[in-house]
C-alpha cells in the first residue's frame, strides 16, 4: 500500500488528509420546474455518511442520483429537507467537498501539473493570498499528489498526450490536492474501457484506504459498487426514494468472484427488480 506523502498528511495544510466528513442528508426532496409543470426527482431521501465511509448510490438511469450529488456538493439547493457537513448546513460549494465527474474536463493548454494546481491557485486567489503565492506550498502539494496517483513522470505532459485512464487520474489528483474531507464521484469511470476501469477502481480503493476521506459514489455498475463501497444505497425509479441499504464488510482487496460479493450482487439486483 502506498503511503500518503508527508506534505499531504498535514504539513502546511491545516488538516490532515486522513479522516473524512460526516454528511447528513435529512428528508430531502427535490423537483424541477419544467414547461410550467413540476418534475419530482427526489422523494424524502434520508441517510448519513459516516466519517471515512465509502457509500455507493445505485438506481435506474435518470432517477435522481446525480441530482443528489449536486445537492451534497452545494451546487444546488433542495426543494425540501436539509443537508449538513460535519454539523454545518451545506449552503454552497466548498473545497472540502470535491466533485469528480465522468469527463475529466482538463484545460488543454495546461500541463498535468498545471491542471492539478488549478484548485489550490483558485482558493488562494479567492482568499486574497495571491500576492504571496511564492511563499505557499502549492508546488510541493501538487508534486506529492501526482506521486500518489502515479503520474510524476507525466507532470509536464499535456492532456492530448494522455490516455483516458491517465486523464481521469489527473482529475482525481486535482480533487485530492485540496485535502478533501468528502470526495463526490459521479460515474467517474463510466467512459473508460473495461480494463482501464478495473485498474482505476483498484487505484481509487487504494487511495481511499490510505487517506480515509469520505466518499459518495454514483454508479450504474453493481460490481463496481460492491468492489469499492462499505454500503450500497439502492434508489427506486424517479422520483427516487431509498428502497434498500446493503452493508458490505468484505475485506480489501476485493475480488469479483468472492462468494460473499456474488451473494450481495444477487441481493442488490433483486432490490433493483432484476432477479438474474
Amino acid at each position: 500500500m502506498v503511503a500518503v506523502p508527508e506534505v499531504l498528511a498535514g504539513a502546511g495544510s491545516g488538516r490532515a488528509l486522513r479522516g473524512g466528513a460526516r454528511i447528513d442528508v435529512r428528508h430531502v426532496s427535490h423537483q424541477f420546474a419544467l414547461r410550467g409543470a413540476t418534475l419530482p426527482v427526489l422523494q424524502d431521501i434520508d441517510f448519513a455518511v459516516e466519517p471515512g465511509e465509502f457509500v455507493a448510490l445505485l438506481g435506474p438511469s435518470g432517477c435522481g442520483k446525480s441530482t443528489l450529488l449536486r445537492l451534497v456538493a452545494g451546487l444546488d439547493k433542495p426543494t425540501q429537507g436539509t443537508l449538513h457537513a460535519d454539523g454545518a448546513a451545506i449552503a454552497g460549494p466548498d473545497p472540502s467537498r470535491v466533485v469528480v465527474f465522468q469527463d475529466p474536463t482538463l484545460y488543454p493548454w495546461r500541463t498535468v501539473r498545471g491542471n492539478v494546481g488549478v484548485g489550490p491557485q483558485a482558493q488562494r486567489r479567492g482568499r486574497g493570498w495571491w500576492r504571496n503565492a511564492h511563499h505557499d506550498d502549492t508546488q510541493d502539494r501538487v508534486d506529492a499528489v501526482l506521486q500518489l496517483v502515479g503520474l510524476s513522470e507525466f507532470a509536464d505532459a499535456f492532456p492530448h498526450q494522455l490516455s483516458g485512464g491517465m486523464a481521469q487520474r489527473v482529475a482525481l489528483a486535482r480533487a485530492l490536492v485540496n485535502d478533501p474531507a468528502l470526495l463526490v464521484l459521479d460515474e467517474p469511470f463510466g467512459k473508460l474501457d473495461s480494463l482501464t476501469r478495473m485498474r482505476m477502481q483498484g487505484e481509487l480503493a487504494r487511495l481511499w484506504q490510505d487517506a480515509r476521506f469520505s466518499v459518495l459514489l454514483v454508479t450504474h455498475d453493481v460490481e463496481e459498487a460492491l468492489l469499492l463501497a462499505d454500503r450500497v444505497i439502492v434508489f427506486s425509479e424517479r422520483p427516487a426514494r431509498i428502497v434498500a441499504e446493503v452493508r458490505n464488510d468484505a475485506p480489501y482487496p476485493r475480488h469479483r468472484d468472492d462468494p460473499k460479493l456474488v451473494a450481495l450482487r444477487r441481493e442488490v439486483l433483486a432490490q433493483l427488480g432484476l432477479d438474474i
